[in-house]
């Protein structure tokens, strides 16, 4: 959990254990359910106002993104 901290509120690649990736989401929040016991991440995906919750036990590893160079891309492409 002391790991997943350290990437709220940057842009990340989240890759599960199920062999998919969620792409270019910020981390947005950590929760615990206190009725499970199970700890999720909010995620929000780039460009939208919804979330995503997903239980931190389903993330495999996490990729730091760096916006500046994914904003340079496209603009370059206008």
């Amino acid at each position: 959990m002391n790991v997943a901290k350290s990437f709220l509120g940057k842009n990340v690649n989240l890759h599960l254990k199920d062999g998919s990736v969620v792409v270019n989401v910020r981390v947005d929040e950590i929760r615990r359910d206190a009725l499970k016991g199970e700890v999720y991440v909010r995620c929000i995906p780039y460009g939208k106002a919804s979330a995503l919750q997903i239980p931190l036990r389903k993330i495999t590893w996490v990729k730091l993104l760096d916006l500046n160079l994914i904003e340079a891309d496209t603009s370059q492409g206008s």
